[in-house]
């Protein structure tokens, strides 16, 4: 049996995904969390085989948890079940260490197929995404990203320097080398051009 953790911050779509994994016979739904930090705590105590999760939910991203799993050597699989088609979203898994990308508007089967190749050591990936991934590469680093999200969250740069331990100063640098990089005229431009890019 393949043991899989679900973590999807919808309550609807959690329990259609439980349900519909349910009915494999050779997968186990052995818990499922609301947000990515309960989901952290379940992957410690769970130990799954997969972790099957969204990639924006409340406390850590989809994104964070495969980088934590990752640095921590743990052996849990992680596939990427969304809603979001961005190419820059798909490179940025790839680049934590997710083996599989599914998008929830595919057909059920699908998400099943892909946690049985990921369990199994290989990868699971829509081919056409694939293809846009390495079309334009993410010119943002992780420091600027961070920045750009918060800001773009509505946070002055004073705001975003408390909560991030940085200068005023340092954000504010930050903000001008990402608005550079996007060739956006403002940081309001330049969060929503990176958000649309699957970037942020």
């Amino acid at each position: 049996m393949i043991r899989v953790l679900l973590a999807e911050d919808q309550a609807m779509v959690r329990g259609a995904l439980a349900a519909l994994l349910a009915l494999e016979s050779d997968i186990d739904v052995v818990g499922a969390a609301p947000d990515g930090v309960a989901a952290w705590r379940e992957v410690e105590r769970l130990k799954p085989d997969v972790l099957v999760t969204d990639i924006e939910m409340p406390g850590l991203t989809g994104l964070e948890l495969a980088q934590r799993i990752r640095r921590h050597e743990l052996p849990v699989r992680v596939v990427i079940a969304t809603t979001f088609a961005r190419a820059g979203f798909l490179r940025r898994a790839l680049d934590a260490g997710v083996g599989g990308y599914v998008l929830k508007d595919a057909p059920a089967e699908q998400l099943a197929d892909a946690i049985r190749q990921v369990h199994r050591g290989g990868r699971a990936i829509d081919p056409q995404l694939a293809v846009d991934a390495w079309s334009e590469a993410d010119p943002l680093n992780d420091r600027e990203r961070q920045v750009l999200r918060l800001a773009g969250e509505g946070l002055t740069a004073g705001d975003i320097a408390a909560q991030l331990h940085l200068s005023a100063g340092t954000v504010r640098n930050y903000l001008s080398e990402a608005i550079g990089k996007l060739g956006a005229a403002n940081r309001v431009e330049a969060y929503r051009t990176a958000r649309q890019k699957g970037w942020l």
